[in-house]
């Protein structure tokens, strides 16, 4: 079936065409909702096609880490639902959940999104921890893209909940910058964004690369035993970076 399918791919591919109609540099529609979270200091619901998921913050104080005594601390996780997909099973998160919570959130540290010394509440001993956890929905692909978009939707709806804490009023988390992923997948040589959910089955390599507003490149990650050439990569740079600030501007900028 999987050979099936990728032979059937790869005809649409060759005729210039994909299995939803898409161009190869064409992003799916993209829908986003915030403040979908009653109970959470801030929220998200994403979706990319078919692909659902919704992004919770909740701060609460804690212990700064030793090497960064004046700094809040960010962690993040996410849960692939058994309702979003038969290939998901209940219990701890999987190497996959694993390991795109960690591109997630390294893309929030590298492009330092949130100002973590504004987090500080007493050097060496008090800072806002945020923690940022991800569910997803349903499975349609392109799960990272999804979930890179978010998180950072939900920060930016995110407060501080000062008051509670006798600390003053409540107060927006301190962003600064708006990274947004985009991915690629390789097909037999071809480069397609966004990718749907069999684009990614059946796919030699794909790579994830996460922009900032300057267009600077804060994060990348590539998965699959394939092999990229320079060549691919500069366009595939060149192609993220150019999607991720059409996202920035239809998605987030009016947050």
């Amino acid at each position: 079936m999987a050979r099936l399918k990728k032979d059937y791919i790869y005809n649409l591919m060759l005729k210039g065409q994909r299995e939803d109609h898409r161009e190869f540099d064409q992003l799916r529609d993209i829908k986003v909702e915030t403040d979908v979270v009653e109970k959470a200091e801030g929220s998200a619901k994403v979706q990319f096609g078919e692909t659902q998921l919704i992004a919770g913050i909740k701060l609460q104080t804690g212990t700064p880490f030793p090497d960064s005594p004046d700094e809040g601390v960010i962690i993040t996780s996410m849960e692939l639902n058994p309702i979003a997909s038969p290939f998901f099973e209940p219990g701890p998160p999987n190497e996959n959940a694993v390991e795109m919570s960690r591109v997630v959130d390294r893309g929030i540290r590298e492009s330092g999104t949130i100002d973590l010394k504004k987090l500080c509440i007493t050097e060496g001993e008090e800072v806002w921890m945020v923690f940022i956890d991800i569910h997803v929905l349903n499975d349609g692909g392109n799960i990272l893209d999804a979930a890179s978009l978010g998180a950072i939707a939900a920060l930016m709806t995110a407060k501080i909940p000062r008051e509670t804490k006798g600390y003053g009023e409540d107060i927006p988390v301190p962003v600064r910058e708006m990274p947004v992923a985009v991915s690629l997948v390789d097909i037999e040589g071809q480069l397609m964004v966004d990718p749907t959910i069999d684009e990614e089955t059946i796919c030699d390599t794909k790579l994830t690369i996460i922009s900032n507003q300057d267009g600077s490149i804060c994060a990348m990650q590539k998965s699959g035993n394939g092999a990229l050439s320079t060549d691919q990569v500069f366009e595939a740079v060149e192609t993220a970076t150019e999607k991720a600030s059409e996202i920035r501007e239809q998605y987030l900028l009016n947050i």
